[in-house]
């Protein structure tokens, strides 16, 4: 179950859909920062712990997380 209560730091999986990654799945990473989007919701961000391919194109390693049906506390 998600929770909105992460922190920096905290170990989490998140899940990449395929609609925006060539690799559709759950990848481990750490929050390394939390941006607020409005009074309920925030972007995590997460620094992965394996590179990732979006559909354009190129690498990353950190990601961005809105929902947080996508992303638990390991």
């Amino acid at each position: 179950m998600a929770s909105n209560n992460f922190t920096v730091g905290d170990r989490v999986k998140i899940f990449l859909d395929s609609q925006y990654w060539q690799s559709e799945g759950w990848f481990e990473g750490t929050i390394i920062r939390i941006d607020p989007y409005s009074e309920h919701r925030s972007f995590y961000w997460v620094e992965l712990d394996v590179e990732v391919q979006p559909l354009r194109g190129g690498k990353t390693g950190t990601v961005s997380v809105l929902n947080p049906k996508n992303i638990v506390r390991l």
